[in-house]
C-alpha cells in the first residue's frame, strides 16, 4: 500500500482528505506543522508528499526545496493562492504538480494516482518538473538559467520571466493581456513592449528567429510556446493554422536596446 504524507494545517480539510484517500486504497499520515512535516518527509518512508503552501513553521515551498535536495519522491502542492508565479515557483522547486483550492476530492485522488504512475514509470524521475529541456532549449525555472544547444545564454530578468511564464503554460494560447498582467504586473499596457521582448527572446532561443518554432504568434490573441519546437526546424511538422512569425506587426526595437 502506498503511503502518503499530508502536510495541512486545517484539521477539517486534512481529516476529510485522509478519509477519502484511505477509502481509495492509500495509507495517510497527517502533519499540521511545517517543521514537523519537513522532518517526517525527510525520513524517506513515504511514496508521495501532499503539501499545503501556507503552513505554520516551514511553508510548503521550504519543505519541497529541502526534500528535493535529499529525496526523489513525488510531490503535490496545494494552495488557495491563484497567482501563476506561485505555480511556477513550486514547479521550479521540483514539485510534480500544483493544485488550486477549492478542488474536488475525486480530482485530488486522480492527481495522486497519475503522479504515482508517472513516478513508477520513470517519467517523473529526476524531478525535471522545474526544468524544460528538449535537447536544443533548456529552461531551469528554479535557477533562472537558460541554455541553447548546450551553451548557457544571458537573459534580462524580464525576458526570463516572460519565457518562464510561456514555458509553464506551454501548449496553450496565452493572451497578450494575460502576459502584460502576469509578467509586468499590469504596469505596462501597450503591446509594443511585449512584442519587443518576444523578438529578443526569439533572437536568443530560436534556431531561426525569422521562422520561430518555439514562441508562435496566434494572430489577434497572443502567443503559444510549442514544446519540442527545435524538432520542427527541419519541417517535421507544419505550423498550426493561425500561427506565424510575430515579426510582422511587432514594434521595432527601440534605439539602444540590446538585441
Amino acid at each position: 500500500m502506498k503511503k502518503i504524507l499530508l502536510v495541512e494545517d486545517d484539521n477539517d480539510i486534512a481529516e476529510l482528505e485522509r478519509d477519502y484517500l484511505e477509502a481509495s486504497g492509500f495509507a495517510v499520515d497527517i502533519s499540521a506543522d511545517g517543521d514537523e512535516g519537513k522532518r517526517r518527509a525527510l525520513t524517506g518512508e513515504y511514496s508521495l508528499l501532499l503539501l499545503d503552501v501556507m503552513l505554520p513553521g516551514a511553508d510548503g515551498f521550504a519543505i519541497c526545496r529541502a526534500v528535493r535536495k535529499e529525496l526523489d519522491i513525488p510531490i503535490l502542492m496545494v494552495s488557495a493562492r491563484l497567482e501563476d508565479i506561485d505555480k511556477i515557483r513550486a514547479l521550479g522547486l521540483g514539485a510534480d504538480d500544483y493544485i488550486v483550492k477549492p478542488y474536488s476530492l475525486a480530482l485530488l485522488v486522480a492527481k495522486v494516482r497519475r503522479t504515482l504512475a508517472r513516478s513508477a514509470s520513470g517519467s517523473a524521475g529526476g524531478r525535471e518538473a522545474g526544468v524544460y529541456d528538449d535537447g536544443w532549449l533548456a529552461v531551469d525555472l528554479e535557477s533562472s538559467r537558460v541554455s541553447v544547444d548546450g551553451a548557457e545564454i544571458p537573459l534580462a530578468a524580464m525576458e526570463f520571466d516572460l519565457l518562464a511564464y510561456l514555458v509553464a503554460n506551454r501548449g496553450r494560447v496565452v493572451e497578450k493581456r494575460e502576459l502584460l498582467n502576469k509578467v509586468w504586473g499590469g504596469a505596462v499596457t501597450g503591446d509594443g513592449t511585449l512584442a519587443v521582448h518576444v523578438r529578443r527572446l526569439r533572437r536568443r532561443i530560436e534556431p531561426d528567429p525569422e521562422n520561430p518554432v518555439y514562441i508562435c504568434t496566434v494572430w489577434g490573441r497572443g502567443y503559444r510556446f510549442r514544446e519540442g519546437g527545435a524538432s520542427l526546424k527541419a519541417g517535421e511538422a507544419p505550423p498550426r493554422t493561425g500561427e506565424a512569425s510575430a515579426r510582422a506587426g511587432e514594434a521595432p526595437a527601440r534605439a539602444g536596446e540590446a538585441l
